[in-house]
């Protein structure tokens, strides 16, 4: 018998389903209900398994996982594909969830948590929640509202925002839809050009820190997406200039006035710590690293005076390497000293907020999950994925003994 679990799994609910003990009318529906379909929702044992009982609005949702396959049915194919898909076999996507499983929390009893302050200082700044919302493109795509109703959802729970470069709204628009100042990311290129055109524009329209990021310093062999893109039946072109360079990026506003003559991709293959600090010296915004995940580079950060540290696989879309977020943070921490560390990549539960909290991480970054409510309901879905996360977060809280922040500590966090 083969060693697959997937394979095997599909054989026995196909003999169920085929089973005399089961109604003839019910078997073909138990099969077609239970076998596994093509991209199976993130995790699958939490997903509906039928399409009559996703939810119709976004109150009726129990967890983030409630808003995925909704996402998945309002978004085009491709659309969806680029959001879901990580690269090669999609080790480390997977690797992100599964990473949380290495750590177990110790929770400690007869301590007053009726009430919860989960209000935190970043970088200045004070929040109600340490889970912001991560940087991600291109969000009109997912739907109307884009990053503007992220922002709406984000000031609504007072939540730190960070802005893609590959954003379709620009800098100053969100910023006021969020009423407060957000952070901005930055994609660098191998001109320096024109990252200060970007860095400096931003500053201009009021961001107040730039996350660099630092790995995407090469090609991303994104198989499950030019698989899925197959499903689309629209014509891309419809929508996306691929003509040149210059084409691809006309639609996001932050590069407007800026001079790509010479570059063939916006990667940043030459990066080094001497192109990071050119760029620190270019602005007066704080300047942090997005994409560290290795102590020696945490320390040389530290070292250079670099204001923060952002630990980030980017969500399994930049490499394959195979490990998790989670599983780097505590090493990182330990060589940034006292510089502050974020996180993202992976998280979906306040449990795991909590874990990396406990671990010393000054915030928590989301990715999918709001988008996954964005492409569901748009603004309202985001707020209530934020929602059910600050709830999950203070519960989680409760349960360890931490009625503060500054309460969750390494003792509560243990390696399994």
């Amino acid at each position: 018998m083969s060693n697959d679990q997937d394979a095997n799994r599909r054989r026995f609910l196909q003999f169920l389903a085929a089973s005399p003990l089961m109604a003839a009318g019910a078997g073909s529906a138990f099969a077609e209900t239970l076998l596994p379909k093509p991209k199976l929702p993130d995790p699958l044992m939490w997903a509906p398994l039928d399409a009559a009982d996703l939810i119709k609005e976004p109150k009726q949702a129990v967890n983030v996982f409630d808003f995925e396959p909704v996402c998945r049915q309002n978004v085009p194919p491709a659309h969806f594909a680029y959001m879901a898909s990580g690269i090669d076999d999609e080790v480390t996507l997977r690797a992100n969830r599964e990473g949380f499983l290495k750590f177990q929390l110790r929770p400690r009893r007869l301590v007053d948590v009726s009430k919860v302050d989960m209000k935190t200082n970043i970088l200045g700044v004070t929040y109600d929640t340490p889970i912001f919302i991560a940087p991600i493109g291109g969000q009109r795509s997912f739907h109307a509202d884009g990053e503007v109703g992220a922002a709406k959802a984000a000031k609504a729970g007072n939540h730190l925002q960070i802005l893609s470069t590959a954003s379709s709204m620009g800098v100053e628009e969100v910023t006021a839809a969020r009423g407060q100042p957000i952070w901005y990311q930055l994609y660098a290129t191998n001109k320096f050009e024109v990252a200060k055109h970007h860095v400096q524009l931003a500053e201009s329209q009021g961001a107040t820190v730039v996350a660099i990021t630092v790995d995407r310093s090469g090609g991303r062999n994104q198989e499950a997406l030019a698989r899925l893109i197959k499903s689309d039946t629209r014509d891309c072109k419809g929508c996306h200039d691929n003509s040149s360079l210059v084409a691809q990026q006309k639609s996001k506003p932050i590069y407007e006035g800026a001079d790509l003559t010479g570059l063939t991709n916006i990667q940043s293959s030459a990066m080094s710590w001497d192109y990071a600090k050119r760029i620190r010296d270019a602005t007066k915004m704080k300047v942090v690293l997005k994409g560290i995940l290795a102590w020696e580079d945490a320390k040389i950060a530290a070292e250079n005076g670099f204001d923060g540290i952002i630990v980030s696989n980017h969500g399994g879309r930049a490499g394959d390497n195979g490990r998790s977020s989670i599983d780097a943070l505590p090493e990182i921490i330990e060589a940034a000293g006292a510089m502050p560390v974020l996180v993202d990549s992976g998280f979906r539960r306040g449990t795991d907020i909590v874990k990396a909290l406990c671990m010393g991480a000054k915030g928590v970054a989301v990715g999918r999950p709001y988008l996954w409510g964005l492409g569901a309901f748009g603004q309202p879905g985001v707020e209530r994925v934020l929602e059910l996360l600050r709830t999950e977060l203070r519960a989680a809280m409760q349960q360890v003994g931490a009625p503060s922040i500054k309460h969750l500590v390494p003792a509560m966090v243990r390696r399994a």
